[in-house]
């Protein structure tokens, strides 16, 4: 069984980077409200990778695009990921606004915020859908795509794991422990999407393979 692509999928996932950004949205919530944004945020990513897996060629064959052109647009978000990981940000952090500033309160208020942004972008963006489609195109048999949607429940159990214990966690490791997890995440993610980015030319470009 190939292992790859759970190992870059947590890399690119990495639920631990988000336990900040999970106890910043869920502050002042109740015990049943930060339970249930646990669950939400943990389904919605498994729901996310599953779908890529299962409809992600179907779409790019909809829009004319090529797997090798995907390969190395996927490859270079999943570098640039890196790069924010090796920054200590998460793989699809995005600058906050107003509108996400004001999420307990939204919660408040019925709304839950464990969609958006937790799950998207937080948890799954550009980077993850790609690398799920990369993946899902390799595979061969039906066995190895239902093992891609197991992955993206392996993923989702994780989310949920570290969410679920946020704050221990937060107090174990400290601000300086996660960002150490972070970047070691990010150097592996690099090491990946150069393969990536490299197979994806070397389908545009067969020169290369000599």
């Amino acid at each position: 069984m190939d292992f790859k692509p759970l190992v870059t999928l947590l890399a690119i996932v990495n639920p631990l980077a988000i336990v900040p950004f999970f106890i910043h949205y869920t502050q002042g919530f109740s015990k049943p409200q930060r339970q249930r944004t646990v669950a939400v945020a943990s389904f919605s990513a498994f729901v996310v990778i599953a779908v890529s897996a299962l409809l992600g060629l179907q779409i790019l064959e909809f829009f004319g695009i090529s797997l090798a052109s995907f390969q190395v647009g996927g490859g270079l978000l999943l570098l640039i990921s890196a790069m924010n990981m090796l920054n200590a940000q998460p793989a699809e952090a995005k600058p906050l606004t107003n509108e996400y500033e004001d999420g307990a309160e939204k919660a408040a208020r019925g709304a839950s915020i464990a969609v958006v942004p937790l799950t998207i972008p937080l948890l799954t963006g550009p980077a993850t859908i790609s690398t799920v489609v990369i993946y899902a195109e390799k595979a061969k048999t039906f066995l190895q795509l239902g093992t891609l949607v197991g992955y993206g429940m392996v993923i989702g159990l994780a989310t949920a794991i570290c969410f679920s214990l946020a704050e221990p966690i937060s107090r174990v490791l400290g601000k300086t422990g996660i960002n150490v997890m972070t970047r070691l995440m990010g150097l592996i993610l690099a090491a990946l999407a150069v393969e990536v980015m490299a197979d994806g030319l070397g389908k545009l470009f067969p020169i290369l393979r000599h």
